[in-house]
């Protein structure tokens, strides 16, 4: 037998991405021998038969048996060459002897990792354990049998890292592109079938909050309507807070429910939401919406003013992810703000403005001073962020336009907290007013910005701004009591009323007549890594000259700077 040609995979015996195949039963060995002697001379059978001999040597040295060699075993089917033994990064295309189980490669058709293809295993139409709370991955991979060796496991957790550990930031904006990152881009691949209608819990995004900011801060406006010197001769019923309000919490309590049990069943499709570097910031929403709801209360339900644990018990969990998300951005990292900053992380700034006008109606003024410097604080930080555009240097597209009403939201509310605390509208309250009725006018002027969009969830984060510029306009108005600024408030409430009525009816629409009101989240299934890299373009000849060129001529005027310099030197009288 000759030993000197030694086939390419024998000396990958060791790589950990093969799997040996040699381990068989005593009868499979048994039948070998009998088809030995039909063995043709190939360069494959003479790789197997060299580790089998081995193998067979040393079993006989146990047995006390040194006599007896095996033969070597017959080669290879035909229909299998490369069937037995292959790299696990593509998978096994194979069917487990006695356990009936099958093993296949991944596709990249936008259906990869959904349970192996779901066209392929029969019964089985998509698998979404991979975002199912507590699923180990021995539970996500059932599909798989278990193996003796631990190569198999790691080669496993290699394959589903993109399940088991966060995505980084930079990921979301590589792979994301849309008006809330929401959409994936064309050469991108997900982990969950593209054709298949999910479970409605997967399809439900922390976006829908949006909705409760609306309506909520649609209660503050009519409160504030029905109650204000500026606007009392409208003569406005209370009632109309009063059906805004019951409307605003039914719709809190509705969303908060589906978001718990999404909580409860598909916690990483939750903490995938968390990481992507727009969502995070409404998980804010519910408590800026608590505490409009507080501060909007109709006069019937509470004479007097609010109890100080009611703005604790709202604030405190808001305080605390602030303290997490500031810290991110304080302390760099991949999360710095100028990696994620977007219009809008003005949510994780807002609540701040409410807070201190909360805590100004519950009697704490001290607390409400200490919220509002450090909102506006990170305000400024976040508008000179933005304003630069420093995470891409490039303009918005034309789909990421409506978010500039997120610009509004601060400084509206800025300008009514420091009223509240201070009860005058005084130079800073009419500063903040000013710099959001500012950007509210070069808003409206562009009108072609807001045209030919389709509908989503997340146009409703972009009404709130507008009420809030609305009941800061009433504000100014109580103050200072022109034909003007009453006239001004009356717009803005118009149009703030007016767009939130059009989107409630949109809404309605798309949920229960469409029925497309959710329709596949393809963000929060985006792999870890990119499976197909982006090939580089290759350099031609010439490029490869003009570039040994300028490598040369460069290199040749550094040595003269250096030869002159030494002249110089040496003629330099001491």
């Amino acid at each position: 037998m000759d030993k000197k040609q030694t086939p390419f995979f024998i000396s990958h015996a060791n790589d950990p991405n093969f799997v040996d195949i040699l381990e068989e039963d005593d009868e499979g060995k048994e039948e070998e021998e009998q088809q030995q002697h039909n063995a043709q001379p190939t360069i494959l059978t003479s790789a197997l038969a060299d580790a089998v001999e081995k193998r067979s040597k040393k079993h006989n040295n146990n047995n006390n048996n040194n006599n007896r060699v095996r033969p070597p075993p017959p080669p290879p089917r035909s229909t299998g060459g490369f069937e037995r033994q292959m790299s696990l990064e593509t998978g096994l295309n194979r069917v487990s002897k006695g356990k009936g189980i099958e093993r296949m490669a991944l596709p990249r058709s936008g259906r990869s990792f959904g349970g192996f293809d779901s066209t392929i295993i029969e019964g089985k139409k998509g698998d979404f354990s991979m975002f199912r709370t507590k699923s180990t991955l021995s539970k996500q991979n059932s599909l798989l049998p278990l193996k003796k060796d631990h190569q198999m496991d790691q080669s496993c957790e290699g394959r589903d890292e993109s399940e088991n550990k966060s995505v980084p930031v930079g990921r979301y904006f590589a792979a994301l592109r849309g008006p809330e990152l929401d959409q994936v881009k064309d050469y991108e691949d997900i982990l969950l079938p593209k054709d298949e209608k999910w479970p409605f819990l997967l399809r439900f995004p922390i976006g829908c909050y949006g909705i409760c900011l609306g309506l909520s801060s649609q209660a503050v406006l009519w409160r504030a309507l029905s109650t204000s010197p500026a606007t009392e001769f409208l003569h406005i019923s209370p009632f109309i807070n009063l059906a805004i309000w019951l409307l605003a919490t039914a719709a809190l309590c509705s969303v908060t429910f589906a978001y718990v049990l999404k909580c409860i069943f598909y916690f990483e499709a939750v903490r995938r939401e968390y990481f992507h570097p727009v969502r995070v910031n409404f998980f804010f929403a519910p408590w800026v919406v608590c505490m409009f709801l507080a501060i909007s209360v109709p006069p019937r339900f509470v004479s007097g003013p609010l109890h100080p644990a009611v703005w604790c018990a709202f604030m405190g969990p808001y305080f605390l992810l602030e303290l997490k998300i500031y810290g991110q951005w304080l302390s760099g990292g991949k999360r710095r703000l100028c990696k994620v900053v977007n219009p809008s992380s003005h949510l994780s700034v807002v609540g701040n403005f409410v807070g201190a006008i909360l805590a100004a109606k519950c009697g704490w003024l001290e607390a409400a001073k200490f919220l509002w410097s450090v909102g506006f604080a990170h305000y400024l930080v976040v508008f000179v962020t933005l304003y630069q555009r420093l995470p891409t240097s490039e303009a918005l597209p034309k789909e990421l336009h409506p978010v500039y009403s997120m610009f509004i939201a601060a400084p509206s509310a800025a300008s009514i907290a420091w009223q509240t605390i201070y009860d005058d509208f005084d130079g800073l309250s009419r500063t903040c007013f000013f710099i959001a009725l500012f950007l509210y006018i070069s808003l409206v002027v562009r009108l072609n910005f807001f045209t030919g969009f389709r509908f989503s969830v997340a146009w409703w984060s972009y009404t709130f701004p507008m009420t809030t510029a609305s009941v800061a306009t009433i504000k100014y108005a109580e103050h200072v009591p022109t034909v003007v600024s009453k006239g001004l408030a009356l717009t803005l409430s118009f149009m703030s009323s007016t767009m939130v009525s059009l989107l409630f009816v949109s809404t309605l629409l798309h949920a229960f007549v469409w029925k497309t009101l959710f329709p596949n989240d393809l963000a929060i299934a985006i792999t870890k890594k990119r499976l197909i890299k982006d090939r580089r373009p290759f350099k031609k000849a010439y490029d490869l000259k003009r570039w040994t060129k300028q490598a040369l001529t460069k290199h040749n005027n550094n040595n003269k700077d250096d030869f002159d310099a030494q002249q110089t030197s040496h003629n330099e009288p001491f």
